[in-house]
C-alpha cells in the first residue's frame, strides 16, 4: 500500500451522509506510516456520480489499470481505515497533477486554503 493509490475498501457500516458500500478510496496516509504496518489508514473515498452543485470539489480519476469507470474523489469523506476493510491490491495511482489537486481541494475542504469560488 502507497500513497496514491486507489484500493476497495469496506466503508460500511456508515452514518447518515457518511459515504458507504464497498467502494475505491484513494490513500492519503504518508508512505513512511504505512511501512510501518500503522493502522488506521487515512484516505479519501471515491464515487462514479458527479453531482453539479459539488464539481468544483471533485478530482476526476479517468479509467486505468484496474479502475474499470470514471471515478471522483470526496475530499470532504476524509477517513481513517483500520486495514481489515481494505480489498487485495491496488487499482491504480494517481499522476503528481491528480495528487496535487486532491491536496488542494483537501485544504480547501478543511478550511486551510480559500474556497474556490470567492462568491460563496
Amino acid at each position: 500500500m502507497r500513497r496514491g493509490e486507489i484500493w476497495v475498501a469496506k466503508l460500511n457500516p456508515n452514518t447518515g451522509a457518511e459515504a458507504g458500500k464497498v467502494r475505491p478510496v484513494l490513500i492519503l496516509l504518508d508512505d513512511a506510516l504505512l511501512a510501518t504496518g500503522m493502522s488506521p489508514v487515512l484516505c479519501l473515498p471515491l464515487t462514479s456520480k458527479l453531482f453539479s452543485h459539488l464539481a468544483a470539489l471533485r478530482v476526476e480519476i479517468p479509467p486505468r489499470d484496474r479502475l474499470l469507470k470514471s471515478c471522483y474523489v470526496m475530499p470532504e469523506q476524509l477517513r481513517a481505515l483500520d486495514r481489515n476493510r481494505f480489498g487485495d491490491g491496488a487499482l491504480t495511482m494517481l499522476t503528481a497533477a491528480e495528487m496535487a489537486q486532491v491536496e488542494r481541494l483537501l485544504l480547501v475542504c478543511c478550511g486551510m486554503a480559500g474556497y474556490l469560488n470567492s462568491s460563496h
